[in-house]
C-alpha cells in the first residue's frame, strides 16, 4: 500500500506543507472546504484510527493540537472542525489515516458536526444502555 499522502511524505509528490517533525506532517488539502484547510497525517501509513499505535496516536494529537490555533489565526477564522472521517462508509477517500482541521467563519454556512449523520435513529433508553454495555467491554 503507498497512499498519495506517503508519496508525499516521500516527497514525489508536491504539497503545501507547513508543518513536519519526526513522525507527523500537516499540508493544506488539495481541495480546501475554506481558506486554510489543513490535513494533518502520521507519516507512517496506517489505514485506520485503529491501526495506528498509542505513540503514533499521541504524536498526531500533539500535532492537531498545535495546527488548531495556528491555522485559526493564519486565516481569521471565528472557530475550526476537527475531524476524521475513519473508513470508507464515513467517507475516507484516502486510505492513510488524516485528520480534516477545517477553519470555520461566522455565516460560513456550514453545519455542525452532527449534520454528517443524515437520518437520525430513534433509540430507546434500553438500546442506548445496551450499546454503552458493549462499548464498554470493548474498551
Amino acid at each position: 500500500m503507498c497512499s498519495i499522502f506517503s508519496q508525499i511524505v516521500a516527497g514525489e509528490i508536491p504539497a503545501r506543507v507547513v508543518y513536519e517533525d519526526e513522525s507527523a506532517m500537516a499540508f493544506l488539502d488539495a481541495n480546501p472546504l475554506a481558506p486554510g484547510h489543513t490535513l494533518v497525517i502520521p507519516k507512517a501509513e496506517y489505514e485506520r484510527l485503529n491501526d495506528v499505535p498509542e505513540d503514533v496516536a499521541t504524536d498526531l494529537y500533539a500535532t492537531i493540537h498545535r495546527m488548531v490555533p495556528a491555522i485559526e489565526e493564519a486565516v481569521d477564522a471565528d472557530a475550526t472542525t476537527v475531524a476524521f472521517n475513519n473508513g470508507e462508509a464515513a467517507g475516507q477517500e484516502v486510505d492513510h489515516v488524516h485528520c480534516h482541521i477545517v477553519p470555520r467563519f461566522d455565516g460560513d454556512g456550514g453545519g455542525p458536526i452532527h449534520a454528517v449523520a443524515g437520518d437520525v435513529p430513534d433509540l430507546a433508553d434500553d438500546d442506548l444502555d445496551e450499546i454503552a454495555a458493549e462499548i464498554e467491554s470493548r474498551a
